[in-house]
């Protein structure tokens, strides 16, 4: 077999065992954590089988096909218990969703299948005979309940303009591009070098430490990114305590101290954490606008950004 494409044959069994276990979960109105647990012990061990094929194979994920790839990925995602948490809020919202819209419609005998997962499409629907099966991708997990009407709506009964608006708007917004990016970080082979060409992450780290948190915050893992990105500059993923910063920006034509903002960016999401605001996991508080707001040179950095990303993109930039 080609070690740059190791095809699992019964990953994407494994994974519709997975998510049926995931809906049978939200479906039980008497949720125990030890339901939840069983669906770590799966993945994990599924996940777990996966590494240990590529390790005999003298390869890792990165060398798997393209779905194969995608499914695991998918799969370690959940392992973490930050994300199963919110993946499961996430089908058993959109559930209850989709049973008042088909009650609704006189259509309640309707058996329903919900699952968020990792595809090209942002969602899609089929509806055979008395059964309706909604399959939304999983960067859809902190959407608003305005949100997901919209994709249970178009998924159950067509579209129309203003939920096609408002699903199009969400799937161009960062709560929905870090869920993909951190999909597809957790493959992505990453030579966790802080140097680079032009500037070195543990020396801007030190000095922003110094500088914004009384040396007190501790050191993540600082990696620059092997792609150059255009929309999104930086990503922390709390899992792995790992900043990566985009190539782009270690280059010898953008100042320092735009490659320090972003970095500072990131180490804020560290510093604050995940706040829960009625059931959403919300990053960019209030507090964390204030602390990224005191950067020395906020405007000019702000700026340099827009301009890298509007010189790509007709897009917004993204950290």
């Amino acid at each position: 077999m080609n070690i740059d494409n190791i095809r699992l044959k019964n990953i994407k069994t494994q994974q519709n065992i997975i998510l049926q276990s995931i809906f049978n979960v939200v479906s039980n109105s008497t949720l125990k954590s030890t339901q939840t647990q069983q669906i770590t012990q799966s993945l994990v061990k599924t996940v777990t089988a996966i590494e240990e094929i590529c390790f005999n194979k003298q390869a890792t994920p990165a060398n798997l096909s393209r779905s194969s790839r995608q499914i695991y990925s998918w799969m370690k995602f959940l392992t973490d218990e930050v994300n199963l948490q919110l993946h499961l809020e996430s089908t058993f919202r959109m559930q209850q969703i989709a049973k008042k819209m088909l009650i609704k419609h006189g259509q309640e005998s309707v058996k329903l299948m919900i699952e968020f997962t990792i595809f090209a499409l942002l969602y899609k629907g089929k509806r055979f005979g008395d059964a309706a099966h909604i399959i939304v991708n999983e960067g859809f997990i902190n959407a608003s309940e305005e949100v997901m009407t919209a994709l249970v709506e178009s998924a159950l009964f067509g579209r129309n303009q203003d939920n096609t608006r408002l699903i199009r708007s969400f799937a161009s917004c960062e709560e929905y591009s870090n869920v993909l990016l951190e999909l597809d970080l957790i493959v992505e082979v990453i030579a966790e070098n802080p140097q680079g060409k032009f500037y070195n992450l543990n020396e801007l780290f030190d000095k922003l430490n110094c500088e914004y948190f009384a040396a007190t915050l501790a050191k993540p893992r600082l990696a620059w990114s092997q792609i150059h990105t255009y929309r999104k500059f930086g990503h922390y993923e709390p899992a792995r305590d790992r900043v990566v910063i985009s190539l782009t920006l270690d280059n010898g034509s953008v100042p320092e101290f735009v490659s320090e903002f972003v970095l500072y960016h990131e180490l804020l999401h560290k510093y604050h954490g995940t706040n829960w605001v009625q059931g959403r996991r919300m990053v960019h508080t209030r507090e964390f606008r204030i602390s990224e707001s005191q950067f020395k040179l906020y405007e000019e950095a702000s700026t340099w950004l827009e301009k890298l990303a509007t010189g790509q993109s007709s897009k917004r930039r993204h950290f």
